[in-house]
């Protein structure tokens, strides 16, 4: 059945204030979630915007952290008849089980220029390794980021970003990519572009935290080109992602502003 007469049925996994403004836009659109499935209440931060989008939600349709995965909620998901499930900045793997409930998929929004900087913090591994870096929709499968694309778009470096910076572009990038592909994708015309896992690169969560990405050896030779590249990457808004060094038994975290100088007049 096409979906050009009527709105994909949807499930919305999310948080963030992407996830609020991705669920507006959907809404504004006449898609309304017919479940929610939100970040835990000890990790959430949007998650009460998202509830007060979609009042008069049936029982059981909002779950919190990792309860998705229970089965009542696996058999309500699968009563609803769903199109798609769209997750925004979702914390959580979803299984297979539920991968395979949707008709049509389930689509997520990565800050990456897929098959680049699959997994976490990847404005971060963009400035350390110099990887292309933008938005993607893609579909999920049974890896990290690694399912078909459906549309992305590229976000250049700038020489003054920190990784703060340029999360925040990535966020702008992402809302794009999402608008510009969803006409396509509640009509079904939408097309899949298999990734290439020649060019992919993947880092875990825990990988930002190793001492051979985040300490300054104080009496190691390198390039300011390259310590420069290093606090700029480890800039964000958490101090313990950022650089340190060690002195006289002390840790000190290094983070950098860089402001660009007018041109003389």
């Amino acid at each position: 059945m096409g979906m050009d007469e009527v709105q994909p049925r949807i499930a919305f996994a999310g948080d963030r204030q992407l996830a609020v403004d991705v669920l507006d836009y959907l809404l504004g659109r006449g898609v309304r979630p017919l479940a929610l499935l939100l970040s835990s209440e000890r990790t959430a931060s949007h998650a009460d915007e998202l509830i007060s989008r979609c009042p008069g939600m049936a029982d059981g349709t909002v779950t919190r952290g990792v309860s998705f995965r229970d089965e009542p909620t696996i058999r309500l998901l699968r009563s609803l008849d769903l199109d798609f499930l769209v997750s925004v900045h979702f914390p959580y793997l979803v299984p297979p089980e539920i991968l395979a409930i949707p008709r049509h998929g389930c689509l997520n929004l990565h800050p990456a220029l897929l098959p680049y900087n699959r997994g976490w913090h990847t404005a971060t591994w963009a400035i350390l390794d110099g990887t292309p870096i933008g938005a993607t929709l893609h579909f999920m499968d049974l890896g990290v980021d690694t399912g078909d694309i459906i549309h992305q778009r590229r976000v250049e470096v700038d020489a003054g970003d920190t990784a703060d910076t340029l999360y925040q572009r990535l966020l702008e990038a992402e809302l794009e990519v999402f608008k510009e592909a969803w006409p396509s994708v509640a009509a079904g015309t939408f097309r899949r572009q298999r990734q290439s896992d020649d060019a992919a690169t993947e880092h875990a969560r825990g990988d930002l935290f190793h001492p051979s990405v985040q300490r300054l050896d104080l009496g190691e030779r390198r390039t300011v080109g390259d310590v420069l590249r290093q606090l700029r990457a480890l800039t964000t808004t958490r101090l313990e992602e950022a650089s340190y060094f060690e002195a006289d038994g002390r840790r000190y975290r290094v983070q950098v502003r860089l402001l660009e100088e007018a041109p003389p007049s």
